[in-house]
């Protein structure tokens, strides 16, 4: 409350609008499962497109675990593809990784001759994985003359803090004779701006002293090319990286192992580790590199006499190919449930990690069922799948979108939804039959990375209120299994979401059924609906929190409730003809009691009449004549 305690005029900004509850966005999914590259624990990234994905989290290519027969798809890469060619738009993943006989990280090192025998370069792959499996070129460059001539003085131009130059004579054939130093920028006892030149060893070297013996001077740096292991190339370029870890540019910084932004971490691959942390680190990376490629050149020459060839306009690479990269033994139920360490909050892995992002409605683990009919993973594939139901419902405004085993029959998959029993899950059936893009050849894929992305789209074109089904299946060249209306008259019943083939329209999802054995919420648009106004009120209401609990706040609370629902209503997302069929809010006396007040508990009553699909279109048709009672 403002206060007057002088005469004056007094102008206040006040608003004579309400408040107003925007509804939540329903279409935000995340998939939790192995991925051949990526962080396995922390907060799970968004993600916009497939791009998005291969970048931080490696390409489609198979998968490789060490406690399986030869590789597998790559179900969840795969699904990501499928969500976003069939409307999805924001999408997070959770990877789930289990080591095996290593951590998994893929590494090389490159070694150091003389006279740095003993110091080594390390490169390791960020993250575990196969995709970590990478091939790194260095290509290393010297500059033009940076010395030069001001008033008389010497002076230099293009230098940067701790730059590796190489210092010789112009009088010597293409700069041999020269050296290896790191510039260092300081102030002169007068103030004013200069430069000394530090060797690997001995006395540093003023600039104004390099006229008398030394007239060439030349900056070294690199760029870096990272190729990964996949079956369509792909290759990321770094230009202009210096070799001394002080460098804001450097090796040491660019390819940090405690990167300064998490934008960083995701999307740098590799990790540069030198050996040793003295001032001269700077030289000795790049006298490394020098030596290597030098070794590498026809005939071998020494480093030193590499530079002056550098100078006179080759090229120096070293290409390293790391190696070790490893996909783990297959995740098991407890990965994909995951954990948080009681020390660090932040570390979080599988479905705990995706706990802490507040805006996803739907949850899929695809591939998770593969081998779901075998004795030594069918407890998993069902423990993985009870996870993913308990975490929606725990979670509230999420359903858990269910893949059915590969290889099931009717009769187990009848089987396999009798597992479970909860509104807030949907099984689908059979897997989804395509082109995989990595090998050309048709292969079975999980239904629920399509499911995920025809919610999507659905919730778009039409609003979560219309069920998400009768919608075409994008990529399908087919399915698992053609079932017919027979087969699917057994299914339908029981919660089982089927995938069917039309002639003349197509390869649709031909289901909406929630796994339950409640009637109230069989169908998916109703449970994701509610979930949608829930999770719409909720938000929108937290301002009521500390107010004073009377009248004027009940008010405002039905008020602001009841403007919310009118626009779903008015927009035909609710059942009746006028809103008083369409839904009810009440929040007074009659919801409260003095208990209520005197705990600080203000009780608002909701009632909405949903709109339930037609999911058996009926037509009555029979024969009259002219003269018959119509």
């Amino acid at each position: 409350m403002p206060e007057y305690l002088a005469p004056g005029v007094y102008v206040e900004e006040t608003s004579f609008r309400t408040k107003s509850i925007e509804g939540v966005s329903t279409s935000t999914a995340a998939f939790v499962g192995p991925t051949r590259f990526g962080p396995t624990w922390g907060s799970p990234e968004l993600l916009t497109s497939v791009a998005d994905f291969e970048r931080i989290y490696g390409s489609l290519d198979p998968l490789t675990f060490e406690d399986g027969n030869g590789s597998i798809p790559n179900y969840l890469a795969q699904a990501v593809r499928a969500f976003f060619n069939n409307g999805g738009q924001r999408l997070y993943v959770s990877r789930t990784f289990h080591p095996g006989a290593t951590d998994g990280h893929a590494q090389t090192t490159i070694t150091a001759g003389s006279p740095l025998q003993g110091e080594s370069i390390t490169l390791s792959a960020r993250y575990p994985g196969s995709g970590g499996n990478l091939t790194v070129t260095f290509s290393v460059f010297a500059g033009q003359n940076v010395l030069t001539s001001v008033a008389g003085a010497s002076a230099i131009r293009n230098v940067s803090p701790y730059d590796v130059v190489w210092i010789s004579h112009l009088s010597s054939p293409l700069g041999s004779g020269g050296a290896l130093y790191w510039a260092e920028s300081y102030r002169d006892l007068n103030n004013n701006p200069a430069w000394r030149f530090h060797p690997q060893s001995g006395p540093a070297r003023e600039l104004s002293s390099l006229v008398a013996g030394f007239d060439d001077v030349r900056v070294l740096e690199a760029s870096v090319q990272v190729s990964y292991p996949d079956s369509t190339p792909r290759d990321d370029f770094y230009d202009g990286v210096a070799f001394d870890p002080r460098n804001s540019n450097s090796f040491a910084t660019l390819f940090a192992q405690k990167p300064g932004s998490r934008q960083q971490e995701l999307i740098e691959p590799l990790i540069f580790l030198y050996s040793s942390n003295t001032p001269t680190a700077g030289i000795e990376i790049a006298q490394i590199m020098l030596n290597q490629i030098a070794l590498n050149q026809i005939p071998p020459v020494d480093a030193s006499q590499f530079v002056p060839q550098l100078i006179a306009g080759k090229t120096g690479q070293l290409t390293r190919a790391l190696s070790g990269g490893s996909d783990g033994f297959r995740p098991r139920a407890a990965d994909f449930e995951g954990f948080e360490d009681p020390d660090n909050s932040q570390i979080k892995t599988g479905l705990k990690a995706l706990e802490d992002v507040t805006d996803v409605s739907i949850v899929a683990a695809p591939g998770s069922s593969f081998g779901g009919e075998s004795n030594d993973y069918k407890d998993d594939a069902l423990t993985i799948m009870d996870s993913l139901i308990a975490h929606c419902e725990n979670m509230r405004y999420r359903i858990a979108v269910c893949d059915s085993a590969d290889n099931q029959t009717v009769s187990q998959v009848t089987a396999y939804r009798a597992r479970i029993d909860s509104s807030y899950a949907a099984l689908y059936y059979p897997w989804v039959r395509i082109v995989d893009p990595i090998t050309g050849l048709e292969g079975n894929f999980p239904p629920s990375g399509y499911v995920c992305g025809i919610y999507a789209r659905n919730d778009v074109a039409n609003g979560v209120h219309k069920a998400p089904a009768n919608e075409i299946v994008t990529d399908a060249i087919g399915f698992e299994l053609l079932l017919n209306k027979a087969q699917q008259d057994v299914l339908n019943p029981e919660g089982v979401n089927c995938f069917r083939f039309f002639e003349g329209r197509g390869y649709r999802l031909w289901g909406a059924r929630t796994a339950t054995s409640d009637a109230e919420w069989k169908y998916v648009n109703l449970r994701r609906y509610m979930n949608y106004l829930k999770q719409s009120i909720d938000v929108g209401t937290q301002f009521a929190v500390f107010q004073n609990n009377g009248p004027d706040l009940w008010g405002q609370i039905t008020q602001l409730i009841t403007d919310f629902l009118y626009n779903e209503f008015r927009s035909g997302r609710l059942f009746g003809t006028k809103k008083e069929e369409a839904f009810f809010v009440r929040c007074d006396m009659t919801t409260m009691t003095q208990n209520d007040l005197d705990n600080g508990r203000l009780v608002c009553l909701i009632g909405v009449a949903l709109l339930r699909p037609a999911e058996f279109v009926i037509f009555r048709i029979g024969q009259f004549t002219a003269s018959a009672q119509q």
